[in-house]
């Protein structure tokens, strides 16, 4: 019985059709890009300090003195918490005092900033930091709202996934492209940080939903060596020109509410994309639905200029399909590892020296080459040593950091670029070898149950950094540690170097494993008549 490749080999690998599938779906990622990372610029947070109301009994001297000074790192820095009380600081003005001089400040009574916060606008106008004040005892809900977003996202993983798998890869792409962009609209008008994050929750949710759905969609729809391009050049790279964008965007238009507003516009060019993209044959085919699946190889044809044969597919072909959940905890592991590493580093790139546009887009850019490594990886190496050795580079680079001397901090930048250069290229093979080892009447499933774990890695992700408020290296040092661990266990999973995609259970499982008796063992009972179901399509 021959495989689906093999039935639609009368296409050719690069077509018309292939080519509009090809470019349409990598343009749909483009506004995930910047979305993913908005955070950075739309919840940083400037330099602050107490506001101080006009006075006109508060002399010069004593308005510079009003915010205690505070040793944080070795380095001391105004308070952007505290001040002088504000009654008490006008009569030691009046009375003609000099601060430090005549007064002793230590001794001066301190209290909170009543009157709200000063901001500095030298690099922004306005963030949801100074419009909601998400400061001092609010501070927590700066690092919340990313994780907001990837709650979001965790849960778009989790249904985008199933009701893809039952409805469809075209109507969840379009439906979820529709809820990233009317929601992204809508947040522009929020009126506190709890209707912001609310909002921001589901743009997360559509964010994922689409991603994946045209990840999938591609896969399936594309074959051989244009599918290796795919997943690699095509939507990861795609992705990050969006990721570009940000810091340019950002850049010229300093206040949030702006931003949003032009991040969502182009959610609306791709409402014609719905004509020009397909449903996936293979997804059809698993479906019983051969008619469809037939009409659009038959079309995809005639672009193609080439002759179909009267019989595509035979029926009994559909039969050998059963759905089956299919979990690897080693893929789980690597995928949450890679996914809370990447978005910890990223996220961190505003408060890194130097120009947080600068250092945004060195970040973005960074992904470009390691996106043209990863499709030479998937081209020719097999997919466990390439995963695992990636992973070798991003957790190695981490663990380097620490060695850095503190007069070196452009250093320190390079090695944590250095190290998401790595993660960069674990991901996008991760993504393509989750792709090829789960059959297609689940691949949608199996896609989105390990990114909602791996959501789980970027909820937790904006948390990271913060532990260097105990030991500067600490976060460097945990995430190394996870992605050497991560990289012993990818061995473990089987190879899928040279094979094409699996479409039933029982060529997933033929497989090549690592030699490995307890995983043996474990495969020799799961396919024991008591573990088998009934049904002998398996």
């Amino acid at each position: 019985m021959r495989g689906y490749e093999d039935n639609t080999a009368f296409l050719g690998e690069w077509g018309s059709f292939q080519q509009t599938v090809f470019f349409l779906l990598c343009a749909s990622t483009i506004p995930n890009g910047f979305s993913a990372f908005s955070v950075i610029f739309l919840g940083d947070s400037p330099p602050h300090h107490c506001f101080v109301p006009d006075s006109g009994n508060l002399s010069e001297a004593w308005r510079k003195a009003i915010i205690p000074i505070e040793v944080v790192n070795g380095q001391e820095e105004e308070s952007k918490c505290s001040r002088y009380r504000l009654d008490v600081v006008r009569n030691l003005s009046a009375l003609g005092y000099i601060p430090g001089l005549d007064v002793n400040l230590t001794g001066v009574e301190q209290e909170c900033c009543v009157d709200g916060w000063s901001y500095s606008k030298d690099i922004y106008q306005s963030t949801i930091v100074t419009e909601f004040a998400l400061v001092c005892n609010d501070k927590w809900k700066q690092p919340f709202t990313s994780s907001v977003y990837f709650l979001g996202m965790l849960c778009g993983s989790f249904f985008s996934g199933q009701l893809s798998d039952r409805f469809g890869r075209k109507p969840v792409l379009f439906v979820t492209m529709a809820v990233q962009t009317l929601f992204t609209f809508v947040q522009v008008f929020s009126q506190s940080w709890e209707m912001f994050s609310v909002l921001f929750f589901i743009v997360g949710l559509g964010q994922i939903s689409n991603y994946v759905a045209a990840f999938v969609l591609g896969t399936e729809i594309l074959t051989a060596t244009v599918r290796v391009l795919y997943v690699t050049l095509g939507v990861c790279l795609f992705f990050a020109f969006g990721y570009m964008m940000l810091p340019l965007l950002a850049f010229f238009i300093r206040d949030w509410r702006s931003l949003l507003l032009v991040m969502s516009v182009p959610g609306l060019v791709y409402i014609p994309l719905w004509w020009f993209i397909p449903e996936s044959p293979r997804w059809l085919l698993s479906q019983g639905r051969v008619e469809e699946a037939e009409a659009i190889l038959r079309d995809a044809a005639r672009r193609n200029r080439v002759t179909a044969p009267e019989v595509i597919f035979e029926e009994s072909e559909t039969a050998d399909i059963c759905i089956v959940f299919v979990f690897h905890a080693f893929n789980v592991l690597s995928r949450f590892t890679l996914s809370m590493g990447y978005f910890a580093i990223s996220l961190n790139t505003s408060r890194l020296h130097g120009d947080p546009y600068v250092n945004c887009f060195i970040s973005a850019a960074i992904e470009v080459p390691a996106y043209v490594i990863s499709w030479l990886f998937l081209r020719y190496l097999p997919r466990r040593i390439s995963a695992s050795a990636s992973m070798l580079l991003g957790g190695g680079a981490l663990y380097f950091i620490q060695l850095v001397p503190p007069s070196l901090p452009s250093l320190s930048i390079a090695l944590e670029m250095l190290g998401k250069f790595g993660m960069a290229i674990g991901t996008a093979l991760m993504y393509a070898y989750t792709g090829e080892l789960y059959p297609t009447v689940i691949r949608n499933t199996a896609l989105g149950s390990c990114a909602m774990i791996s959501r789980v890695g970027s909820i937790i992700a904006p948390y990271i950094m913060t532990l260097s408020t105990y030991y500067k290296y600490l976060p460097y040092i945990l995430l190394g540690s996870l992605l050497v661990l991560s990289a012993m266990a990818i061995p473990l999973l089987p190879e899928s170097f040279g094979h094409p995609l699996p479409e039933t259970i029982k060529q997933m499982h033929k497989r090549k494993w690592l030699k490995c008796p307890s995983l043996k063992r474990m495969r020799d009972h799961l396919n024991s008549p008591m573990m088998k179901p009934n049904d002998t399509r398996l």
